[in-house]
């Protein structure tokens, strides 16, 4: 919970230029693999954005543009998810919307949850649906 805090004033502090502070998670087993599977597959650019760098460095861990977008991969499930809880399909890949911040977006993809903090005016939609693809592809219950 800390660590969504923290990127979250990491997200609305981030200057433009330099490494942005990402704390990394650090997934175990299959959850890893699949992280470092993700990380080959991710875009780019993000709804504009291009990709930047964070630190500490992390396969864990894609940040895009002054950090308006961050990505990390192999995070606890979130702890305000519910088993009766609606997920938002986008592609094939379940996304819960963390009802108490409306910026944290956690795709739920067996072996892993990957989160995804989208700021800067950017549209979720868009992100989440450009996310879904790489995300699919390393999930067996979606790819």
């Amino acid at each position: 919970m800390r660590a969504v805090a923290a990127l979250l004033v990491v997200l609305a502090a981030a200057g433009c230029s330099g490494a942005v502070r990402v704390d990394p998670p650090s997934p175990q087993g299959e959850a890893a693999a699949a992280c470092g599977r993700l990380a080959r597959l991710l875009p780019a650019t993000l709804d504009g954005a291009g990709r930047g760098t964070s630190t500490p460095e992390s396969p864990y861990v894609a940040v895009w543009g002054d950090a308006e977008i961050a990505l990390r991969c192999g995070v606890p499930r979130p702890a305000r998810m519910a088993p009766t809880d609606q997920l938002q399909e986008v592609d094939g890949v379940g996304w819960f919307a963390d009802p108490e911040r409306p910026a944290l977006f956690t795709a739920v993809a067996d072996p892993l949850y990957v989160e995804v903090t989208i700021g800067g005016g950017h549209a979720a939609p868009a992100v989440l649906a450009d996310l879904s693809g790489p995300i699919g592809q390393v999930s067996p219950k979606t790819g």
